[in-house]
């Protein structure tokens, strides 16, 4: 897991060490110069943009680290490196720390049924994270409706029938090209009528520069008016996953995002943009392909994958 932007890390602290070697601040500590940081950040800039980490975070987390280190004094027995290194973690954090949303606590306090819709494009992962989240909420004993408004594609609705079957979930379909928003619509309605907690609306994997399909989203939205909108992204697809994300939140809007496939994300960057660029709390994070591998997102444990390892 995020093994390019460890190692980019990895020999940026080299670089830092190289600055000022076996420097340890004294007891009363001394100030950070910042020339001499310029020339570590200016390495920390690089390792991040090549791990995948987009442009505008890259900024933010380099204003943060000087924000905490110019004209400071590093504590006590803490070598240079050490204390820049310390910035960096708690900048990275302070970039993923998004207003928080504690998704089983908002379920419990609203009215029921609770309606989630889950957007995003193809291949991201998102009717198996409907179905994670489904198998969620079930173990915390709430009934779960899911919504088949992927209508575009026949494949979509077979995937939900095999996780429904699986899972004992009631599923409401219409035939593949019906209307989505007629699908949301009686999968709401069925939910109201039987007293169910949760309805999880699928919808089809736009493309954001469909114009067309992208309206159709806005309708599904206006008739079955969730309570969330989830957008699904893919930790692989990199910064394309944030231009989607933008795209996404603008045509339709969102509350908050599911990261799929962190597990298998090799850079490690992606992570770190959507979480920032979104502007969204990340609710969950996909780290593997079972039902269970569904982890609520923690800033703090992301943080320490990245410096201590998996």
């Amino acid at each position: 897991m995020f093994k390019l932007l460890k190692e980019k890390l990895l020999g940026w602290r080299q670089k830092a060490e190289e600055v000022a070697p076996g420097e340890v601040v004294g007891e009363k500590g001394r100030k950070v110069r910042e020339a001499r940081l310029e020339d570590v950040l200016s390495d920390l800039e690089l390792a991040l943009l090549e791990a995948d980490v987009a442009q505008p975070v890259v900024e933010a987390i380099l204003e943060h680290m000087r924000g905490e280190l110019v004209g400071k004094r590093i504590t006590r027995d803490v070598s240079f490196a050490q204390g820049v290194e310390l910035a960096l973690r708690a900048a990275i954090e302070k970039v993923l720390a998004a207003e928080r949303i504690d998704f089983m606590d908002l379920v419990a306090k609203s009215p029921k049924p609770f309606i989630v819709m889950f957007v995003g494009v193809n291949g991201t992962g998102k009717t198996t994270a409907i179905a994670k989240l489904a198998h969620l909420l079930q173990k915390r004993g709430y009934s779960v409706i899911i919504a088949a408004a992927d209508t575009f594609r026949a494949g979509a609705i077979e995937q939900l029938e095999k996780h429904a079957e699986r899972l004992g979930v009631k599923l409401i379909k219409h035939q593949a090209g019906a209307d989505p928003a007629a699908v949301a619509f009686d999968a709401v309605e069925h939910a109201r009528a039987r007293r169910r907690d949760v309805v999880l609306i699928d919808t089809a994997g736009r493309m954001q520069t469909n114009a067309n399909l992208m309206d159709q989203m806005k309708k599904i939205k206006r008739v079955a008016q969730p309570h969330l909108v989830v957008f699904v992204g893919d930790a692989l697809a990199g910064n394309d996953a944030v231009e989607q994300a933008r795209t996404f939140h603008e045509a339709v809007g969102f509350g908050a995002a599911i990261l799929c496939k962190i597990d298998a994300d090799a850079k490690g960057g992606a992570a770190l943009s959507i979480a920032h660029s979104v502007g969204k709390p990340i609710l969950y994070v996909g780290t593997g392909q079972k039902y269970d591998d569904l982890m609520p997102f923690d800033p703090h444990w992301m943080v320490e994958r990245i410096f201590e390892g998996d």
